[in-house]
């Protein structure tokens, strides 16, 4: 071996290792505290759209008979499950005995997918520049407080940056060399994200952009055109393996897609929402989900590549401006939307990093290595400062954990009892042990929060048996007078979570009687037992839809709401009475 081959070697070896130590991290910070909340899956899009599902596949073939969300991941869930459990009976078994297992299964594909994500944005970031932007890019991502959250629940937000990456990967490869194969993995990327989730298919842009270039080329005419029709034919045929029913069942899934694309668009029933601009809180939402720093640098980015390289400005700048201008003009906001984008501004961010290292380096050669750890802390110091915080409040215990546990040892089994919707229905049960003593297998009476003789759109009164009432309405149909109810039916104990009176208290115009309701039980009970979520002498924090949910704020020491019992007084609630006879 020649000198310079030793040399190459022990190069790669060296860019090997440092890409490994990323991707360990990245894994690591990505499982550090999957288990939060089990056995009880408290995030309601967790609880209600992909593991459940999967396991529903068992039952009844392919079609998950569901199209809001595509299926790709509850695809990739229910082959883990199959193989991990052999079938049918064992999976069934094992989620009725104790779900445990199976959601720390799911969210660990979702670390997966999401660790694969960073090695392909490495790929992606060193073809597009080099293995510096490559590394730190995908260093950025690997840390950033959004995909480390989220690869920690079983949603499909950041299994979807596993496919976007991949088509970047390809575009990268379409730009630089123009083979066939990198169209091959560009249409396969891309397929493949818009399966996952649909708005993963903004990475179509920047292959269109990259196809276009060698378009522009002398000779690479015909190329970009044979590479861009086999990229839409390997789009197409991926997102149909991926989500198979889209084509045979075409109606249901327009049905879905339409439902999606008018649930964005409807602010009207998301009591809590305060936001005035989408554009502004996407914004915002870059700043603490991927970091100020980075998207100062991305912005700094894109001027610099205007002058060094333009063709990688239209590669990365117009999908990202697009995404926000259309994710903003939405009624509806959360950070997590934002992540198909996030790629692009890692890329950018890195550019601008290293480009001033360099800048800098050339002007004090002895300070270069200074120069690039600087760009490393500032660009990754806050990921890391708030995953690891993430890390640490997901690994302790959650506060309607702690809440149920005083429940069970201190209101007997068969109380009727009043719980607010920051729990779900298993919460009431004893996961494997249903109770005999009510016919629903509860260890206690739950009063029919989801049905109320309220209209929760007009106030209205209606007949019974009522109206259905969801998550999202609940804080509508509260009323003062419920508290006689409760007190004339025995319903003594009362549950209330912060994340359902925090949407009141943050719109307070918008549903006075709930404040009122809140009033009155305060002045009517008292507080047998409460569970707060924040460190010693910080919070509260107040509500929204992202911070309230993905513990952000370093305020917070565990996961979940404030939660409070309280023992309601008069009526048949007087002391001695309101427990089972």
């Amino acid at each position: 071996m020649s000198a310079v081959e030793r040399w190459l070697h022990r190069d790669r070896l060296l860019w090997g290792a440092a890409i490994g130590g990323v991707l360990l991290l990245a894994f690591l910070l990505r499982i550090w505290g999957n288990g939060h909340g089990l056995p009880y899956a408290y995030n309601s899009d967790e609880n209600a759209h992909f593991v459940t599902r999967a396991i529903g596949l068992f039952g009844h073939g392919w079609d998950p008979n569901y199209y809001v969300n595509p299926p790709a991941y509850t695809y990739v869930v229910h082959l883990v499950l199959a193989a991990w459990y052999g079938g049918r009976v064992d999976v069934s078994n094992s989620f009725a005995a104790d779900p445990t297992q199976i959601w720390t299964i799911a969210r660990t594909v979702s670390a997966l997918l999401g660790t694969l994500a960073v090695w392909l944005l490495y790929l992606a970031a060193s073809r597009l520049v080099d293995r510096r932007v490559g590394l730190l890019s995908a260093g950025i991502f690997a840390v950033a407080f959004l995909p480390v959250f989220y690869s920690k629940l079983a949603l499909n937000d950041v299994p979807t940056l596993a496919g976007v990456c991949l088509a970047l990967w390809g575009a990268a490869g379409i730009l630089r060399d123009g083979r066939l194969r990198d169209y091959v993995w560009a249409g396969l990327g891309l397929g493949l994200a818009a399966a996952t989730k649909y708005t993963g298919g903004i990475v179509l842009l920047p292959i269109l952009a990259a196809a276009g270039a060698q378009f522009a080329v002398a000779g690479g005419r015909s190329g970009a055109l044979r590479g861009i029709s086999l990229v839409g034919v390997l789009a197409l045929v991926s997102f149909v393996v991926a989500n198979p029913y889209a084509v045979l069942d075409f109606a249901s899934f327009w049905d879905g897609l339409t439902h999606q694309a008018d649930a964005s668009g409807d602010a009207a029933g998301k009591l809590g929402l305060t936001q005035d601009s989408g554009y502004l809180y996407y914004l915002w939402s870059f700043g603490w989900g991927l970091g100020w720093v980075p998207l100062v640098f991305a912005v700094g980015g894109a001027v610099r590549l205007c002058f060094d390289e333009r063709r990688l400005v239209w590669m990365l700048v117009p999908g990202l401006v697009l995404f926000v201008l259309f994710m903003g003009s939405q009624e509806r906001y959360f950070g997590r939307w934002l992540m198909p984008v996030f790629p692009f501004v890692c890329i950018l961010a890195a550019y601008a990093a290293i480009e001033l290292a360099d800048w800098l380096g050339a002007r004090a050669a002895a300070l270069r290595p200074t120069f690039v750890a600087a760009a490393i802390v500032l660009l990754c110091g806050q990921g890391v400062v708030y995953s690891l915080h993430s890390g640490m409040v997901l690994s302790r215990e959650d506060t309607r954990n702690i809440a149920r546990e005083w429940m069970v040892a201190n209101v007997p089994a068969g109380t009727k009892i009043v719980v607010e919707p920051v729990v779900p229905d298993a919460w009431a049960q004893d996961i494997g042990n249903p109770s005999p003593i009510i016919s629903n297998g509860n260890r206690w009476n739950k009063y029919p929060l989801s049905r109320s003789l309220i209209d929760p759109k007009t106030g209205e009164q209606v007949q019974p048996p009522g109206v259905i009432v969801n998550i999202e309405d609940f804080e509508r149909v509260l009323r003062p007078e419920l508290i006689d109810l409760f007190e004339q039916q025995e319903y003594c104990w009362v549950v209330v979570g912060s994340t359902q009176r925090g949407r009141a208290e943050v719109e307070p115009e918008e549903v006075p009687f709930a404040l009122a309701y809140y009033r009155e039980l305060e002045r009517r009970s008292k507080v047998a037992y409460a569970v707060s979520p924040y460190a010693k002498g910080k919070g509260p924090v107040d509500f929204n839809f992202d911070w309230t949910f993905n513990f952000y704020p370093l305020a917070y020491n565990r996961p979940g709401p404030t939660m409070t019992i309280y023992r309601l007084q008069g009526g048949q609630c007087a002391e001695g009475r309101g427990t089972p006879r």
